[in-house]
């Protein structure tokens, strides 16, 4: 009997030290995250993205791109690195937060008010409910093998790498050796870019004080690059252990929307319209002076590793302008606050009432001209 005890006591002791390996293997697991594949550089931290929020600026002149990008991150990181293919020669530089909260405000919402007439369960005589709903609503030219870099600079919080390769997995060697901990499957996902030419824009990010953790809503940073058609990198999507959330605003001369949903949710349209930028606002210096217009498009990634390709944006079948509506339903009333329904049942009954009173003095008054007896009234003997 004590043996079947030790036995028992010994499976359960490997069991509790099995969930406990394993939990503490969750929290220093490094936490891949982001549309672009970032990483955190240490091993040891955590870095989760909770919201990647881009804004594509497609010039169909100029055949120019554009793409602001913005991360909210948490976690417990000081340092976190990530990587975005471009397919032409890159420049960068840092953006303004300002520019996203322009857009926020002009894609925002519309707030109506709307009028019923019978009480609901918020009104008087009922105690319950709410009333709001929503409708539709390493120095320039160093070289490794099978790694060019054309450039390295310091910008703000990032050390922004600019790079082509001809092998993918010298280019995770290389993103490895200058402090780029990326993912060990990185190199598998960098192939198709590898094999169509695609340069690299790897960007590691630091707090400014020392110690800091990345958290928060990070720094912008802008990526400008020539493109014979608008496209949105996301394939290194598929890195990301978590689901993820992504918030586009595309600047174009018409409604554009993605292709396809590339392994995610249906993107859904927040916001379609021309809008004329603040003058010598974030916006304005991105899109120019003039109208221009404007697609917010959001999508969630509940299995990033059903990702299969890169956001391509298309023109829409038609400019069709489109904004949500934040409904605001309330009782109809009058005179400073009387309901509509209280005044028009209480008129009811009143005229109700008075309509029967004037129907009996009709119907006393024609008795008495013809000498009939009114009821309970003793006939003549």
């Amino acid at each position: 009997m004590r043996g079947t005890r030790r036995n028992l006591t010994a499976r359960v002791l490997a069991v509790l030290v099995a969930l406990l390996t394993l939990q503490l293997g969750s929290l220093v697991a490094p936490a891949y995250a982001c549309g672009c594949g970032a990483m955190v550089t240490n091993r040891m931290a955590r870095l989760g993205v909770d919201r990647e929020t881009s804004v594509v600026r497609w010039d169909e002149r100029a055949r120019a791109e554009e793409i602001v990008m913005r991360f909210t991150v948490h976690g417990d990181a000081e340092q976190a690195a990530w990587i975005m293919p471009v397919p032409h020669r890159a420049d960068v530089a840092l953006g303004d937060p300002d520019l996203f909260t322009e857009l926020d405000g002009l894609s925002a919402p519309e707030h109506r008010d709307r009028e019923y007439f019978w009480p609901r369960g918020s009104d008087w005589p009922f105690t319950t409910g709410d009333g709001d709903a929503l409708v539709g609503a390493a120095p320039p030219g160093a070289r490794g093998p099978g790694v060019g870099v054309l450039g390295r600079e310091r910008l703000g919080p990032f050390d922004v790498a600019r790079l082509t390769a001809t092998d993918p997995d010298a280019l995770g060697d290389w993103l490895h050796r200058n402090g780029f901990e990326l993912s060990d499957r990185l190199s598998g996902e960098l192939r198709p870019y590898v094999e169509r030419k695609w340069e690299y824009v790897a960007v590691r990010l630091a707090p400014e004080q020392a110690g800091q953790k990345l958290y928060g809503a990070l720094d912008p940073i802008r990526i400008r690059f020539a493109n014979d058609r608008p496209v949105y990198p996301m394939r290194l999507s598929r890195l990301a252990k978590t689901p993820q959330s992504l918030g586009l605003y595309v600047l174009a001369g018409h409604r554009m929307e993605p292709r396809d949903a590339i392994g995610g949710n249906r993107p859904e349209v927040l916001f379609a319209g021309a809008v004329t930028p603040t003058k010598g606002g974030e916006l304005a210096r991105l899109a120019g002076p003039g109208p221009v217009f404007l697609t917010a498009v959001d999508q969630s990634f509940p299995e990033p590793a059903r990702i299969d390709g890169d956001h391509e944006l298309v023109r829409a079948a038609a400019d069709t302008p489109y904004r949500v509506v934040i409904w605001h339903d309330r009782l109809w009333t009058v005179a400073g606050g009387v309901p509509v329904w209280l005044l028009t049942v209480g008129g009811g009954l009143v005229l109700l009432t008075a309509g029967a009173l004037t129907a009996a003095r009709v119907r006393t008054r024609a008795r008495v001209r013809t000498g009939r007896p009114g009821p309970g009234t003793p006939a003549a003997v």
